[in-house]
């Protein structure tokens, strides 16, 4: 009896641990559409092997439901493509001086390419996942307006909007609602379960998006005699990208570390959550662990687990540590040698550089500069 119940308990754990790398494979399998970024821009040669990669969506690194709705709606690959990029971007822009820094990877067999801090429900995974979701419906919003997309167009929601006495709606607004919505779609299809990751990764998606479509700002351009402003047509413009990586940036240091709600419910539904229309209704219940803080509102990135140091390196993360990253050595900041380098010590090289230098105006029309010889410091970490 001892031995059929041990048996019985093996075959439990090994039942448990595939269903959860079963999970894990699925979520990793879903994020294959961020290495869009690197397969380059289509051309007008239809031989080519990326464009035969864009005209045929099964060759694409997408899930099934993925790639059906990019089918349903062309035009959208090329700006999910494009979003790819720009997160990626953004994401090295933001951690450049960080230790942290936003490696990416290129493995040609469908890993991640943020690499395996993914793994971890840290920060900083909460950061890749609010910036990708939110290059999504930025790229897509733009593209809408630019006519790239068959399925959308301008926004013109705005028009009904009652207008002031020295102007009026006019132009093409970025379709802010559509690319939200198409993100939501897209990027959320990935999450599956109702465990505490899927909750996390759902909120930060979210959260993204609420900082593109909410930045939304007015521009007009004048119209009248000579240069004057008789009268101002208007429309509405998404911030630049940049923008949005900075306030994600500002979200990512005020980040909350949560728990499941302590209510019995945490997950609030007001509708089907168990289909994608449902989920933009979706609201999570996470409590703080720190019980002096506020609960974490829409565009607040949440996380449960504590970064590493990223100090060494770490196989189970895949990050090298930052021995041999350069610092500044007059900097008390995060991107200073002391900071940086982890309490280890920096060495400090003396090169030479030939640059450009004392450059003049000659009329007309060109520049000519001096080539000058300059000693400069670089400062590495241990």
């Amino acid at each position: 009896m001892r031995l059929l119940l041990y048996c019985f308990l093996i075959s439990l754990c090994y039942l448990l641990i595939g269903a959860k790398k079963g999970r894990h494979r699925g979520r990793m399998k879903g994020v294959q559409w961020w290495s869009l970024a690197n397969i380059g821009h289509r051309t007008n040669d239809l031989r080519t092997s990326v464009n035969q990669l864009y005209n045929n969506p099964s060759l694409l690194p997408l899930t099934k439901r993925q790639r059906k709705l990019v089918t349903r709606n062309p035009g959208t690959i090329m700006a999910i493509a494009k979003g790819a990029k720009i997160a990626i971007d953004e994401c090295k822009h933001q951690f450049e001086n960080r230790r942290w820094n936003c490696p990416t990877f290129y493995d040609g067999h469908g890993g991640s390419v943020f690499g395996k801090i993914l793994n971890k429900g840290c920060r900083e995974t909460s950061f890749i996942y609010a910036v990708t979701s939110a290059a999504v419906s930025h790229s897509v919003a733009r593209a809408c307006s630019e006519g790239s997309v068959h399925t959308c167009s301008c926004d013109y929601e705005h028009n009904k909007v009652p207008v002031g006495k020295d102007w009026e709606w006019s132009g093409c607004s970025d379709n802010a609602r559509y690319g939200h919505r198409f993100s939501r779609r897209f990027v959320d299809v990935i999450e599956k379960g109702r465990d505490f990751r899927y909750m996390m990764n759902l909120h930060n998606n979210e959260a993204g998006r609420v900082h593109v479509s909410t930045g939304m700002k007015q521009e007009c351009k004048c119209h009248g005699m000579s240069g004057s402003c008789t009268i101002k047509t208007c429309w509405m413009r998404l911030p630049t990208f940049r923008t949005v990586g900075n306030l994600l940036k500002d979200r990512f240091d005020g980040a909350s570390r949560v728990l499941p709600g302590n209510d019995g419910n945490s997950i609030l539904d007001k509708g089907n959550a168990g289909r994608a229309v449902g989920r933009k209704k979706r609201r999570f219940n996470f409590s703080p662990v720190n019980p002096n803080h506020k609960r974490p509102g829409r565009r607040d990135l949440v996380y449960f687990e504590n970064s590493p140091t990223f100090c060494e390196k770490e196989n189970v993360i895949g990050f090298e540590g930052t021995s041999g990253r350069e610092c500044n050595a007059t900097s008390l900041g995060v991107q200073g040698c002391d900071l940086m380098c982890c309490g280890r010590g920096h060495k400090s090289e003396t090169y030479t550089v030939r640059e450009r230098c004392h450059c003049t105006f000659h009329w007309c029309c060109q520049v000519k500069c001096q080539v000058c010889t300059r000693l400069k410091v670089k400062h590495t970490c241990f």
